[in-house]
């Protein structure tokens, strides 16, 4: 996720800056001058010294990309360079989530007009070359485009527009019933109180829908097409606008991919929202490119903004140009994605980037690991490209640094860095600092494996360029994610300066003249775990950068493992748990010195040798030997660290390399060793206190702690005094455990007077433990009072043999043992289940090979796509997750590159997407379908995945949910007796008790064979809470689940079915025989004319055979039912009131009305089955009669008559033609309700006959809600129509935007 936050401020005043390079105070003031460089720091970084002295080399000739949200090429300071160049190259969404599927290809008619793919006619323009006379054509629904906060603004004014018209139809229609009202007084008459109550519903139903407005948007149609040159785009976006003239496709200014003519378009003046496009696949797929967060323009213009006007406002390094990659997926928020990132890379590269900034990051459980990593390493490696990153901003406890940023070797890791004159100017604090300091919330190292995590700092900080959408120029945010486009900004003009000078360009050399030319940030070596090597120093980097132009791009990469063992290998050596700092270890460290990919074997790896003097920052602690001889190849040495004597508490040392030959180029590489010496927690019961803890704004306190062993959770409390104004403070705690992402706790409290609150979180036994309790960097300024904190913990635990329980579906219970090893513990378990998973294997596994060269890394190999489908169903509607094991909750640290699912129903209306962190979706009762999109350019790992199981999670109603009981025998759970309630547990005693399974019985409907119910137990209750009965309020729970077995065989069935029948054999074989001759006949198609002579003759001669058979008949109606092409319409629908007719006269009405009258006896197995044999008998009838009043009312519509007599009046007289749908419906109401789903749209037809359109849509609105099943899109089309004749416009535009939604044409693209 994006690596930031978003301030607000209205008033930029305060003090300033006027002191040291770091910031430090001395007394001033800040003028206008001071007070908007302050906004845009550059000062700290050397930038502005740098430029002041080399005024060319201002970011001129190279080239950033940006990994991010996308960047707005209209945004203010983003147009041109210093020296009049465009600023964006290139803008491109490496997501796909603004892909427009436009393969389908249409010609235009004479009139130049063509049909865009949402169905509306277009007009295209005359003078667009399209020498093919193809156009491609798409649509896209313009929410999808949009990022949360626009899309709100846009519903809220959408909303209040459509108040307004349905507020005049409400009006109206009020109008319309008080003049009926008045016309008549006395409302008896049958007629008059239909008319009425149509009335009403009118009101009633704009009333409703004003209630349950839910607008999804406004469609854009696009057209793509070759002008003979170029791929041309234009789109059609009428529906964003008020007045219909304005918005037409013919009057859009077509555009081309951005790269090539740098040209953008804006939706609308209500939006104000900039977008580009680009096709691929030749013409087949266009990308609309949106910003999903203002977060990357405002990065964009931290290192890059120029505005000529106010040249204090520029970005780092006005000169550079930028291309935009969007990695942040509008599906998904903002989140970053494995393709988005993927392609990023190949964009980058293509482009021939000189650097990457990515303000992006997530935890991870192994550093400098994963797909992405290896590509970035080869990006890095092969072609160059300098990556720069955020740290993260999870800090300010230790082992918070982020991926990739702060664990990968290749990328320079930027933490976040605070001014005076920042804190004065953008952040307006009333006292700023007195010196300049991280931010708190800026991540830390090391890393797990030891690497030092965050490379260098920078200004975390900005008032910077913003998208047009967010109607302002600019806006306050800081993170990590300004402070790494600042660096980059900074090295930018490294690369500008070296480009210009012929110095050849290297990752390696830019890097290490970064390190060894940075400011400090603290006095303390420790402090390098926050800042790195400390504040980047442009100008300083400059001189190193031209000292050791002649010397080889090198960098030096250290493996480390403890002596004796060959795993981890690691990157530094980080003493962090007890045993481990009680005695001496040895370690081995392998240096290897690492050359571009491109060097020469001959004059560079093979003369390479460098004579290296090894330090160590404290020999005390750490030795290591005086001189190693580098070559090519690497050297191992031995490094002994003795932390024994150390007191408790943090500490930090480094042995470095120094060049015996140019000891000036300082430390050529560093092996980073932190130790973190935890307190022993000794008495009993086990309590520690820190007392008396003064705190500043932005001073940190760090404790180590080793969590006693059977320790599973912490009771804590933080007491404040000696304090005015209210204080903030950030309080984390750290565990490190392997192959896990760190375990951290973390809360933000707020004290407005001195007073004392509660904690409560769960820890690892065994496993130091830092708490780390910092004052916010801006909290109590102004104020010179000390805060004092003191802070207690005591730490309890109840130990069990098991922690995750798994119930096998047999009826035997499960042992659990506990014990109490640190004090006495009071035993109260509770377990329940509440979520379900079902396994699924995928039907259909598709691998492809991807068309375009996006999906083409540089190696040469193109990435290929798996998408798996699964289909499940729903009985109810329910909120569902689908669980993937192998793939969910990783992004970097994985080897595959990236997922994305997608859940769509019958009609292909999508209702959920997802990547690694799937969410739970509310979906109705239906089928479903889950598309899973895999990809990577090794075909083996992807057909691995083939058979991929995948679980579909949904939490079970509050009903369902299954409490377990416990029992101190094991019979109880089927005896009943001897249940456990509760014990107090004792040091050195051990209990047990039985945790019974679920009753069979209570199983939800829905837990098929093979599905697993999950929940939680819990064994401890808090000691100042009271006893709960859901284990996942306790501090500690684990997992439970339950396999759910084969269900128990149905006693009844296939009772009676083995009865002899009374029948005799010859009558039974005739039966059999006409039973197969329908169900051939059935089967046969009708698609030629020659079919068809062949159907009705066989129809014919089967009447004959079997006159009257109402099964036949039934069957013969269903057939011309399902005909497609039918010719001329009249004549078929008159077949079909012939064939239902013939199906009605084959029933005895009377007879079965009689039958139907007679109460059938439950017990009696005959009557029964008379029964049944009614209810199919009533079913054929009503089915015939309804199907007849369908084809009455389509031939009724084709020749054009309407009833006059009857839209004006019901009684008809007799002297007229009897009405035949009249008499058809009256029948139909004898035997079924028609206002059902089933039959409701003749009850429609009906009502609109009489020109009743009120209760007409009242009637298929309840149909539609009454359905259960997906929506059926004739329900809608029909309701469209009705909503048309009424002239209710408002509503009939809202529902064509929906049934987009409802009832898209195809899947969208991944």
């Amino acid at each position: 996720m994006p690596c930031s936050s978003i301030e607000t401020s209205n008033n930029f005043c305060g003090g300033g800056d006027g002191g040291d390079v770091n910031g430090r105070i001395h007394n001033f003031k800040l003028n206008e001058h001071t007070f908007l460089a302050s906004l845009m720091p550059k000062k700290e970084i050397g930038a502005d010294r740098f430029i002041e002295a080399h005024p060319h080399y201002d970011g001129r000739g190279a080239v950033i990309a940006i990994f991010d949200s996308g960047v707005d090429p209209a945004a203010s300071g983003l147009q041109l360079t210093s020296d009049g160049k465009p600023k964006i190259l290139d803008v491109i969404d490496c997501t796909g989530s603004g892909d427009v599927d436009t393969s389908k290809v249409v010609k235009a008619d004479k009139d130049g007009r063509i049909q865009g793919a949402s169905g509306a006619s277009l007009v295209v323009n005359s003078s667009w070359k399209n020498p093919s006379g193809e156009w491609h054509v798409g649509y896209k629904l313009i929410y999808e485009l949009f990022t949360d906060t626009l899309t709100s603004r846009i519903k809220k004014e959408r909303k209040r527009k459509w108040d307004e018209k349905n507020q005049e139809e409400i009006a109206k229609a009020v109008l319309h019933l008080d003049e009926f009202d008045q016309k008549y007084t006395k409302v008896e008459d049958l007629k008059l109180k239909r008319a009425r109550e149509d009335l009403q519903n009118r009101i009633d139903l704009l009333k409703k829908q004003g209630d349950s407005y839910d607008d999804k948007g406004p469609v854009i149609d696009a057209v793509v097409w070759h002008d003979g040159e170029l791929w041309r785009v234009a789109l059609d976006t009428q529906s964003l606008h008020d007045d219909r003239k304005c918005g037409k496709l013919a009057d859009f200014v077509p555009l081309t991919n951005y790269r090539i003519e740098q040209k953008y378009g804006i939706f609308s003046e209500l939006d104000a929202c900039t977008f580009v496009v680009n096709v691929y696949d030749e013409g087949n797929i266009l990308s609309i490119v949106t910003d999903c967060s203002p977060h990357a323009t405002h990065v964009a213009g931290i290192a890059t903004a120029f505005h000529p006007q106010e040249p204090l406002l520029n970005g780092v390094a006005p000169g550079a140009q930028i291309i935009s990659c969007k990695i942040g997926d509008a599906r998904l928020g903002s989140m970053e994605t494995g393709t988005g990132l993927t392609r990023a890379l190949i964009a980058a590269v293509e482009h021939k980037c000189d650097l990457i900034n990515m303000s992006y990051g997530e935890p991870t459980l192994l550093p400098d690991y994963g797909r992405f990593v290896d590509l970035v390493n080869e990006v890095v490696n092969k072609y160059r490209l300098i990556f720069v990153s955020s740290a993260g901003n999870s800090g300010p406890a230790l082992s918070t640094v982020g991926a990739p940023g702060g664990t990968s070797s290749s990328i320079i890791g930027v933490g976040a860095y605070v001014s005076p004159a920042m804190a004065a100017g953008a952040h307006s604090v009333v006292e700023p600092p007195p010196e300049g300091l991280e931010y708190t919330w800026s991540s830390r190292g090391p890393t797990a494996d030891g690497d030092l995590g965050v490379c260098i700092s920078a200004p975390g900080g900005a008032v910077a360029p913003v998208p047009t959408w967010t109607l302002q120029g600019r806006m306050l945010m800081n993170g990590t994610s300004m402070a790494s486009p600042s660096a980059c900004g900074g090295i930018a003009l490294l690369i500008s300066a070296m480009k210009a000078e012929g110095i050849p360009v290297s990752p390696y050399s830019v890097r290490i003249a970064l390190e060894n030319t940075s400011i400090p940030v603290g006095g303390l070596p420790e402090d390098k775990l926050t800042a790195g090597q400390g504040l980047m120093q442009v100008d300083k980097a400059y001189e190193y950068i031209q000292k050791s132009q002649d010397l080889s791009c090198v960098c030096y990469q250290i493996k480390v493992n403890q002596s004796g063992k060959s795993t981890p290998i690691s990157r530094g050596i980080y003493l962090r748990e007890a045993t481990a700092c009680q005695q001496s270890t040895e370690w081995a460290v392998h240096v290897e010195p690492r050359f571009h990919d491109d060097a020469s074997k001959l004059e560079q790896l093979v003369p390479f040798e460098e004579c290296i003097e090894l330090r160590s920052s404290n020999n005390a602690v750490v030795r290591a030997p005086e001189y190693l001889l580098l070559t090519h190849n690497g050297r191992t040495f031995n490094v002994v660290v003795d932390p024994f004597n150390l007191a408790d508490g943090l500490h930090y040392y480094e042995v470095y390399g120094i060049d015996c030959k140019a000891p000036w180029r300082g430390p050529l590489f560093r092996i980073p060793i932190t130790i973190t010496k935890p307190k022993a927690v000794l008495n009993r019961p086990p309590l520690v206190s820190f007392s008396k803890m003064s705190f500043l704004p932005g001073h940190i306190e760090r404790r180590y702690i080793e969590v006693p062993l059977g320790a599973s959770w912490v009771e804590a409390t933080m007491r404040t005094s000696g304090f005015d104004t209210s204080r903030r403070f950030f309080v984390d705690t750290v565990q490190l455990c392997p192959l896990r992402r760190p375990i951290k706790w973390e809360s933000v409290v707020t004290f407005s007077s001195p007073t004392a609150k509660s904690f409560d979180f769960p820890v690892v036994g065994g496993q130091t433990m830092e708490l780390a309790i910092a004052q916010f960097w801006s909290s109590g300024m102004g104020s010179h009072e000390t805060t004092i904190v003191d802070f207690e913990i005591v730490f309890h635990g109840i130990g069990v043999n098991r922690t995750e329980v798994v119930l096998d579906g047999s009826e035997a219970p499960i042992r659990i043992e506990a014990e109490a090893l640190l004090a006495s513990e009071r035993l109260a378990p509770t377990a329940t289940l509440n979520k379900i998973r079902v396994p699924y294997r995928p039907t259909e596994a598709k691998l492809c090979t991807l068309p375009t060269n996006r999906d083409k890394l540089p190696s040469g190999k193109q990435i290929l796509a798996l998408t798996l489908t699964y289909h499940f169903k729903l009985e109810d509607g329910a909120e569902v997750k689908p669980h993937i094991p192998l793939l969910n909750n990783r992004i970097y640290d994985t080897k595959f590159e990236s997922q994305f699912y997608m859940i769509s129903d019958t009609n292909k209306r999508v209702y959920a997407m997802g990547d690694c962190y799937p969410a739970s979706s509310q979906l109705p009762k239906g089928e479903y379908s889950l598309r899973l999109y895999l990809r990577h350019d090794n075909v083996q790992y992807l057909e691995k995945m083939k058979q991929l199981v995948l679980f579909l999670e949904r939490n079970l109603e509050e009903k369902d949910i299954i409490p377990l009981n416990f029992f101190s025998e094991p019979d109880g759970p089927v005896m009943g007796n001897g249940t456990f309630k509760y014990s107090i547990l004792v040091p050195g005693i051990k209990e047990s008790f039985y945790l019974s399974p679920p009753n069979k019985d209570k199983l939800p409907k829905c837990s098929s064979q093979g599905s697993v119910l999950l929940g939680a137990i819990s064994h401890g209750n808090l000691s100042y809470a009271g006893e709960g009965k859901n284990p996942q309020k306790n501090p500690v729970s684990y997992q439970i689940s339950y396999v759910v077995p084969p269900s128990k065989i149905d006693e009844d069935k296939g009772k009676g079915s083995s009865s002899a029948s009374t029948k005799p054999m010859a009558e039974r074989l005739q039966e059999e025989v006409r039973e197969a001759k329908i169900k051939v006949f059935g089967s046969l198609k009708q698609d030629s004319d020659e079919d068809r002579s062949e159907w009705k003759k066989l129809a014919q001669s089967l009447k004959s055979e079997y006159p009257k058979y109402t099964p036949l008949l039934v069957k013969i109606l269903e057939s011309l039912l399902s005909r497609s092409n039918i010719g001329d319409k009249i004549h078929y629908y008159e077949k079909i009131i012939s064939a239902a007719d013939e199906v009605i006269d084959s029933i005895d009405a009377d007879e079965l009305a009689k039958l139907f009258s007679l109460k059938a006896d439950p017990e009696d197995e005959d009557s029964e089955k008379n029964k049944k044999k009614m209810e199919t008998t009533r079913d054929r009838l009503a089915e015939a009669l309804y199907q007849k009043g369908l084809a009455l009312a389509e031939i009724e519509s084709i020749k054009g008559e309407k009833p006059s007599a009857l839209a004006a009046s019901e009684a008809v007289s007799s002297d007229l033609r009897s009405d035949l749908f009249e008499e058809n419906f009256k029948e139909l109401t004898k035997w079924v309700d028609v206002k059902s789903s089933k039959y409701g749209t003749l009850y429609v037809l009906r009502e609109r006959r009489f020109g009743r359109l009120g209760t007409a849509l009242k009637v298929l609105n309840d149909m539609i809600q009454d359905d259960g099943e997906p929506p059926k899109k004739k329900f809608y089309e029909m309701k469209l129509s009705l909503l048309d004749e009424i002239g209710w416009n408002h509503l009939s535009t809202y529902e064509r935007q929906w049934m987009h939604v409802r009832f898209p044409p195809s899947l969208p693209l991944f």
